[in-house]
């Protein structure tokens, strides 16, 4: 939240081919009006990639980048405010998924909430508290796996 890492560098790339999309192809901007922009054509011949060709003006592709950066920047503000607004419960999670590791919608809904999650170690209904925590203290031994009798063939 207090700077740009490259980890965000493929939702940048999406979001930006996104905005593009709405902008050329569905004709979803305000500024541009309900056209289209860019013509795409099948090269059969060249492995059916599919190649863009610019029908339009040098300063309607000004304008289209301009608008493409319009919708991106005022996105990610939006996205900035809402993860500020939500700060202290997104922290909450984050606890939450660094103890469970998964979380269900239910589990998320009351973290958001403010209530405090149960211990995620179920344990034995019939059991006292001394026996929880015996059982938490005593490690859980895993069997080893046999080992193969004959090495798998190699072909």
């Amino acid at each position: 939240m207090n700077g740009m890492t490259t980890g965000a560098g493929n939702d940048l790339e999406r979001s930006t081919e996104l905005a593009r999309k709405m902008v050329c192809e569905w004709g979803m901007s305000d500024a541009m009006g309900p056209l289209t922009f860019g013509k795409k054509e099948e090269q059969i011949f060249l492995g059916r990639e599919i190649a863009q060709h610019q029908d339009y003006s040098e300063d309607t592709a000004i304008r289209i980048d301009q608008e493409l950066k319009r919708i991106v920047t005022d996105n990610y503000d939006r996205a900035r405010q809402f993860l500020e607004t939500n700060r202290k419960a997104l922290d909450r999670i984050s606890e939450e998924l660094l103890a469970r590791e998964v979380l269900d919608a239910d589990q998320v809904r009351r973290i958001v909430a403010g209530e405090k999650l149960e211990d995620h170690r179920p344990a034995a209904a019939s059991s006292t508290p001394d026996d929880r925590r015996q059982q938490k203290e005593r490690p859980s031994i895993v069997p080893p796996l046999p080992p193969l009798n004959k090495p798998l063939p190699q072909e």
